[in-house]
């Protein structure tokens, strides 16, 4: 295993074991979006509460193995003061991502996911919460 490869596995592990945004909002304070992964059981509560056209903040409950948490916490993280436009290119550029294309991001984390593309049953865990994430934007556009 190279040593990046070594690093990218302790980003993930330590996003999994020490989630950042990891819980919910009051009722009534955010889009909230449920997705699930019917493939492996991986589920996921995403929150975000969106003022003036963009993410103040995002949150997330589920449960999952840890590059579906892993990603939900560099995804929650990465989003915040970003304007949906600039979020829902973010989503488009973990896509991209996960079709092994290279691509860099301001959050720097998310980069340790490039692996996944090499295990393509482990992409709908990795994309899960940028899938949620895709349609938090668009609910909240809608409201």
């Amino acid at each position: 295993m190279s040593q990046l490869d070594d690093l990218y596995r302790r980003v993930i592990m330590d996003h999994y074991k020490n989630p950042r945004n990891r819980g919910t909002f009051d009722e009534g304070e955010a889009v909230s979006i449920n997705l699930n992964n019917p493939t492996c059981g991986d589920k996921i509560q995403l929150q975000m509460q969106v003022e003036e056209g963009r993410v103040k903040a995002a949150k997330f409950v589920g449960e999952g193995c840890s590059i579906s948490l892993s990603s939900a916490s560099m995804m929650t993280d990465a989003v915040k003061g970003k304007t949906l436009e600039e979020a829902l290119e973010m989503a488009e550029n973990f896509s991209g991502l996960m079709k092994g294309e290279s691509v860099e991001f301001e959050y720097e984390d998310i980069e340790s996911l490039s692996g996944v593309n090499k295990f393509p049953a482990r992409i709908k865990c990795a994309t899960l919460a940028w899938n949620a994430l895709r349609k938090g934007i668009e609910q909240s556009k809608n409201q």
